[in-house]
């Protein structure tokens, strides 16, 4: 069992690296408190990988300071490679080798004596739905079972601390949701997991906190639900007849004082925030009027509607809102 103490995880203050003449992170303030699991969101090239390679000793900083479990990262790295364990964006196992051939052989290489490795190794492709997998080459597992291999690799010793680095990329829902179940099986037993992600509903689902990354810099943290209502407190959704209208759709769905209205990959859809108002933070009433108003209004400039909904405001439009406004380098 990991051990828990009240001190973050993870503390950093101006953490900066670059490569050549690009910043790849700008002076990263960071506090992952432990226990938990904690979220790095951001788009390809935002700097979440370097952040993390960083933090796991892998690269060393330019500038800033950073300690990680109590350890100070450029004092202490062996300290902290004791503690912790990293999983990167693509699998680390040998395909040549079974599933219970590669547990086993990382077993040994972190010093578990044969029995046990090969004890350990079977009691994780268990707990991993690999058990019937276990003695087949890794060249013929799926995507995700090579995914879900990898991170068993990671815990063969328990630790600390558990890096993942875009643990679901190209991974289909299915093996998607397998991961998440093992993300949340792990920080129950106490590890705390820095996750990086590309994917809004993938930290809105596992994490505690988010920091929003772009061009190396955090522009936004809090829990998830605080980041949605920085936004607005209600999104209503609307799905047009006619895509030429979406336009002018907009520009009536921007009428009320502090909504903000964005077009949606589909050009037949349209989302309108509604800002939160102090005696309805939640947005629920306000949310319901200003969608019944924006139909009506829609209806009365002539904009036929197929469909619509009301909810809150995902995690996209949180990230789409948030960098359209951060200050450019």
């Amino acid at each position: 069992m990991p051990s828990t103490t009240a001190a973050p995880a993870v503390e950093t203050s101006g953490l900066t690296r670059s490569f050549g003449g690009t910043r790849a992170v700008d002076g990263i303030d960071l506090t992952v408190p432990a226990g938990t699991v904690y979220g790095l969101l951001g788009p390809n090239g935002a700097g979440k990988t370097t952040m993390v390679r960083m933090l796991a000793t892998l690269l060393r900083p330019d500038g800033g300071r950073a300690r990680v479990l109590g350890r100070d990262l450029l004092r202490e790295p062996g300290e902290i490679r004791r503690r912790i364990s990293l999983t990167g964006q693509y699998a680390s196992v040998d395909e040549t080798l079974t599933g219970a051939e590669n547990l086993v052989l990382w077993g040994r290489l972190l010093g578990h004596r044969g029995a046990a490795a090969r004890r350990r190794a079977a009691e994780l492709l268990e707990a991993f739905d690999l058990a019937d997998a276990a003695g087949r080459q890794v060249k013929g597992y799926s995507g995700g079972m090579r995914r879900r291999l990898d991170i068993a690799a990671s815990l063969l010793t328990t630790p600390d601390l558990l890096f993942l680095d875009e643990p679901t990329t190209g991974l289909d829902p299915r093996s998607r949701n397998q991961v998440w179940e093992i993300v949340r099986s792990v920080a129950g037993r106490g590890t705390t997991v820095l996750l990086t992600t590309q994917y809004l509903e993938e930290a809105d689902r596992l994490a505690g906190r988010v920091a929003v990354i772009d061009h190396g810099r955090v522009i936004a943290e809090g829990p998830p639900g605080e980041l949605r209502s920085s936004v607005g407190a209600s999104a209503v959704r609307v799905r047009l007849r006619d895509g030429t209208q979406r336009p002018a759709a907009e520009r009536v769905l921007t009428e009320a004082p502090g909504a903000a209205a964005r077009p949606d990959p589909d050009p037949l859809v349209l989302t309108a925030t509604v800002p939160s108002s102090p005696s309805d933070p939640a947005g629920g009433h306000r949310g319901a009027e200003e969608a019944a108003r924006a139909l009506a209004l829609l209806a009365s400039s002539g904009i036929a509607v197929d469909d619509f909904s009301l909810g809150r405001p995902t995690l996209d439009e949180v990230f789409l809102a948030l960098t359209e406004h951060a200050p450019a380098r």
